[in-house]
């Protein structure tokens, strides 16, 4: 008799007959392991392995092992997730102590010197960033070092999109307006949760619309900015379809399925009012645009060194007022 496909004994390696396998288990961990960064290494070479049955007769099971592998991982990389699952799996809660800030973590791992973290807030300061976008845009830690010390700082999972990538089906249902916006992608829908990928938490009005709309609770998985750029490119660029907002139907009543808006035909002219708004919006990004470059030349150049800020604000505000007029002379042209 041939002997029948057990793809945690034949492609992990795995030998516990006992079934269903932790998460642990499957991905060939110690016990309680609490190392981010090796829990990923071990998620990303059985990947790569099992990615090797994708095509062929066992692509059906190849697919469902890599689902069960990706949910395992982002289980045991999410703080707040791997807590509540240890402790189903009999591990004594320990109480949270005080969750490090962002500039603790950079500093305690020697991602940065503190002269360097000094220049990233007064950078930050100055064009009104986040810390953490400040150490990105100067380039003093990889995004991807920048992301995951962010996500550990506010208690948010960080996931490599490359690690993953989008689920197309669920994609399909997330309207790309909402997509684009709030720069989100769903990645998987793990026990009845969404989970949605972005730069940054969502905020509770997106979470509550992806809730009703998807019928679960919603959680953001951090991942970088340029990640999230090509994968929205990918999956809701601008010639994708609308889709009808969700409203939250009365308790008594069924939702009802709202009539498509009905969008402008390509090709027709804008009305003066439409003209004049695109005009003061287009003269308004090229006022900030013009700010935000002019300052962060300014620190840029300066190295290290203290400069004055009211001076780089000035000069930024300068060079904003040129940009926006020029924006605004090309825009005005029909």
């Amino acid at each position: 008799m041939e002997k029948q496909l057990d793809v945690y004994r034949d492609w992990l390696g795995i030998t516990e007959t006992v079934r269903p396998l932790n998460h642990y288990q499957l991905l060939r961990l110690e016990m309680f392991e609490d190392t981010a960064d090796k829990i990923r290494a071990h998620y990303r070479k059985m990947n790569e392995h099992v990615r090797k049955y994708a095509t062929g007769e066992f692509s059906e099971q190849s697919q469902s092992l890599l689902n069960q592998l990706a949910k395992a991982m982002l289980c045991l990389t999410d703080t707040q997730r791997k807590r509540e699952y240890d402790a189903s799996l009999g591990r004594k809660v320990e109480v949270e102590g005080r969750r490090r800030t962002f500039e603790e973590i950079l500093l305690g791992n020697k991602v940065v010197d503190q002269a360097q973290l000094e220049k990233a807030r007064s950078f930050a300061e100055a064009v009104g960033l986040d810390i953490h976008q400040a150490v990105m845009q100067q380039k003093l830690a990889t995004p991807e070092v920048v992301m995951m010390t962010y996500a550990e700082s506010i208690g948010l999972p960080y996931l490599d999109l490359n690690d993953l990538g989008v689920d197309a089906q669920l994609a399909q249902m997330i309207p790309p307006t909402l997509a684009r916006q709030h720069s989100c992608v769903p990645v998987m829908a793990d026990g009845q949760q969404l989970l949605m990928a972005s730069p940054s938490p969502l905020i509770p009005d997106v979470e509550e619309e992806l809730r009703l709309r998807m019928e679960m609770p919603v959680r953001t998985v951090l991942c970088t900015p340029a990640q999230i750029n090509e994968a929205i490119a990918q999956f809701f660029s601008r010639d994708a379809p609308e889709m009808v907002p969700v409203k939250k139907a009365k308790k008594a009543e069924p939702a009802k399925a709202a009539a498509p808006a009905k969008e402008k035909p390509a090709g027709e002219p804008l009305s003066a009012e439409e003209f004049a708004k695109r005009r003061l919006m287009g003269t308004i990004m090229g006022f900030n645009i013009g700010v935000v470059l002019a300052v962060g030349a300014q620190y840029l150049a300066a190295g290290v060194a203290p400069v004055s800020a009211i001076r780089v604000i000035a000069v930024g505000v300068v060079v904003g007022l040129v940009a926006g007029g020029i924006t605004f002379g090309m825009l005005s042209k029909r």
